[in-house]
């Protein structure tokens, strides 16, 4: 079964701050006020291409800070899209918003129009870094608004943004013991990446903010996925979805931008598995500079376990001097690692 999610873009609508990074119609590619007009045309628009069976498919309302809107703006587009919940046609209706624009009054509507996920902005739950963000509200907003949600029915997730003036890798781990002491559903983590028209394009310009590397990122992220799976927390998006916009030729001006970030994040942890294995075996002597090493993995995870433009091989030669052939076996488990040793001749 198959989730879809049909987006409805509502640009900076109903928020009152300026993030550092913010810049809404840049990264959602939306100028224009959503309409509950629009939303039966773009609902309308996606059905006829989706699958009719095997599909779960929800009303997204992303892009800004959907319960910072009047509610009587919120009731008439929720409306809008519960129209198609009542006929059996959309299975769900989520939204992404501020914690501290969280209230009973505007939970008891969102139930009411059918609303089925909730995702927060938190990005961090270091009170310095939201204050340097200009984010408006404080960790205990956040957690009031994760004890109000958990009062109804909603699926909770937990948006966390890494990278932020004044954040340190350190402080981003203790963000994640955070949102896991708060057991969210799931998690999105954005790595920070600064956009033009933006005040963070401003500090970044002036010296003031230094944007996370790929690798910095990469590898930062990579603990956060980690240390979520761990706790049983589904990291559902890595990075920002790619678009025109959000690429290394459109509105991104610094940052650890890439078009399958996610896939370099569990490619380097496959990297981490195939080290382990390569090490321990030299150290064994069961393998030296020059011999093969087979490695065996799902057959989904090849391209992951192979690496960016084949970097993992690449990596593991330059360090070992180990040949890495990777093939797929279908009773390989998803995220395993199975090797075999292989002499040259």
């Amino acid at each position: 079964m198959k989730t879809y999610n049909i987006p409805i873009f509502v640009p900076h609508k109903g928020c009152p701050f300026d993030c550092v990074f913010c810049n809404q119609k840049r990264i959602t590619g939306s100028v224009k006020e959503v309409t509950p007009q629009d939303v039966v045309s773009i609902i309308s628009g996606y059905l006829v291409t989706l699958p009719q069976n095997n599909r779960i498919v929800e009303a997204a309302f992303f892009g800004g800070s959907f319960t910072g809107i009047p509610i009587a703006e919120q009731s008439a587009l929720l409306a809008a899209a519960k129209s198609f919940l009542d006929k059996g046609l959309i299975d769900g209706i989520r939204l992404s918003t501020r914690p501290d624009y969280i209230t009973v009054e505007i939970l008891d509507n969102l139930i009411k129009y059918g609303v089925t996920t909730i995702e927060l902005g938190v990005q961090s739950m270091d009170n310095d870094v939201l204050k340097s963000s200009n984010r408006g509200h404080t960790s205990y907003d956040v957690t009031e608004a994760v004890k109000l949600i958990k009062k109804y029915p909603f699926k909770l997730g937990l948006q966390m943004m890494t990278g932020l003036p004044g954040d340190t890798a350190e402080k981003s781990l203790r963000t994640a013991d955070e949102i896991i002491q708060l057991k969210p559903d799931f998690v999105r983590i954005y790595p920070t990446l600064t956009i033009k028209d933006t005040y963070l394009e401003t500090m970044y310009n002036s010296g003031r903010y230094v944007p996370q590397t790929i690798d910095e990122a990469v590898e930062l992220s990579k603990k956060l996925l980690l240390k979520f799976e761990k706790n049983d927390i589904c990291v559902i998006r890595i990075g920002l979805q790619s678009t025109d916009e959000i690429s290394e030729n459109g509105s991104v001006v610094a940052g650890p931008v890439h078009s399958s970030f996610r896939e370099l994040v569990e490619s380097s942890i496959f990297y981490d598995k195939i080290e382990n294995i390569v090490q321990d075996e030299i150290s064994q002597g069961t393998l030296k500079s020059g011999d093969r090493k087979n490695i065996f993995v799902n057959p989904r995870d090849i391209s992951k376990a192979i690496g960016n433009k084949k970097a993992n091989i690449k990596k593991i030669k330059e360090k070992f001097g180990v040949d890495l052939k990777i093939t797929g076996d279908e009773n390989t488990d998803r995220n395993e690692v199975i090797a075999f040793v292989f002499k040259k001749t």
